[in-house]
């Protein structure tokens, strides 16, 4: 990664610890923000949302604050989809062409490639930041370390 991408990211990560911190706004407002910060500052992030555990259902996911296009996924059994899988192993998915997995949940015939990262509580999965890019092949190992850590960040919203 370039000395710029490095400032860049610092910088991005800066920025959501900010949002995170900021007593003044309650927790969808300032995962609005995230989703705004890594949709404005990302090139190809095309659509950034989070999805939240349904406490209310069994072993579902419910579509939170998100920046992009209106999705028909706003509730994803655990294990279904890439996001359903990241919630049932609680591990991060990168997914380079998502034509080529059998357990995708096209949400749009643009995305090309997925990153899903789990948000951990106490090491208790309540939360994933799921992020799509109209170009294939475009989830790089940065991409995934940067996403990975704002979910740390925002674990303590939780």
């Amino acid at each position: 990664m370039s000395n710029t991408a490095v400032q860049k990211f610092k910088k991005i990560r800066e920025q959501a610890a900010e949002v995170v911190k900021d007593s003044r706004i309650d927790r969808s407002d300032k995962l609005q923000q995230i989703c705004q910060l890594l949709a404005d500052e990302v090139e190809v992030f095309d659509w950034v949302g989070f999805y939240l555990v349904d406490s209310d259902a069994d072993r579902e996911l419910v579509l939170g604050p998100y920046v992009g296009e209106a999705t028909d996924h706003t509730r994803i059994p655990f294990g279904k989809g890439i996001c359903g899988q990241a919630a049932e192993t609680n591990e991060t998915f990168v997914v380079q062409d998502v034509s080529k997995e059998d357990n995708y949940l096209a949400c749009s015939i643009e995305v090309k490639a997925e990153i899903v990262a789990p948000v951990k509580k106490d090491g208790e999965f309540v939360a994933e930041l799921d992020i799509d890019s109209h170009t294939r092949d475009s989830m790089t190992d940065d991409h995934r370390e940067l996403v990975e850590d704002i979910c740390e960040q925002v674990a303590p919203l939780f």
